[in-house]
């Protein structure tokens, strides 16, 4: 380090490496708000994903299917109550453990776009293709389908964080 009059000013070298450090610090902490969901957290996730497009689609069915359709709208209000307070408690033990919230948009965008596009596309599209044609495989390719762009996405997330990490 160089002297100036008292004052100690770091080297070119040394501006450099604390620079790169600095930006080192930045990328970890992008890291950790990315870093994956609790699979607990995971695994409701792809259960509520799984449920939606037959719940969905016997909400909209017409005539009633397997269950009335206020049965299924019941079902449905239920079962998004419990992904919301799920979801909270996920993002508060995320944020109590790490003092980071969780963020989205630390990740790809050419990944996240067409997730957030897709999916829920996928899981409404499905129950109204399966009113028109009556055929409930409709409902249950999209729950497969569903789930496995959620336990990708998730994985997704995991290789993400390691390879920031």
């Amino acid at each position: 380090m160089e002297t100036n009059g008292g004052v100690v000013r770091p080297t070119p070298e040394q501006a450099r490496a604390a620079l790169a450090d600095t930006e080192q610090v930045r990328a970890s902490a992008a890291a950790l708000s990315a870093t994956p969901w609790p699979r607990w957290f995971v695994t409701a996730h792809a259960l509520y994903i799984a449920a939606f497009p037959p719940v969905y689609g016997g909400m909209v069915a017409s005539p009633e299917w397997l269950l009335p359709n206020l049965a299924w709208g019941v079902l449905m209000a239920v079962m998004t109550a419990a992904f919301f307070v799920l979801f909270g408690v996920a993002a508060a033990n995320w944020r109590k453990a790490t003092g980071v919230a969780l963020r989205l948009d630390v990740l790809p965008k050419r990944a996240v776009v067409p997730l957030m596009i897709g999916l829920p596309a996928l899981l409404v599209g499905s129950p109204l293709v399966f009113r028109l044609t009556g055929e409930p495989l409709w409902l249950f390719a999209a729950s497969v389908v569903g789930v496995a762009v959620s336990i990708g996405f998730h994985l997704a997330f995991v290789r993400l964080h390691r390879k920031a990490s």
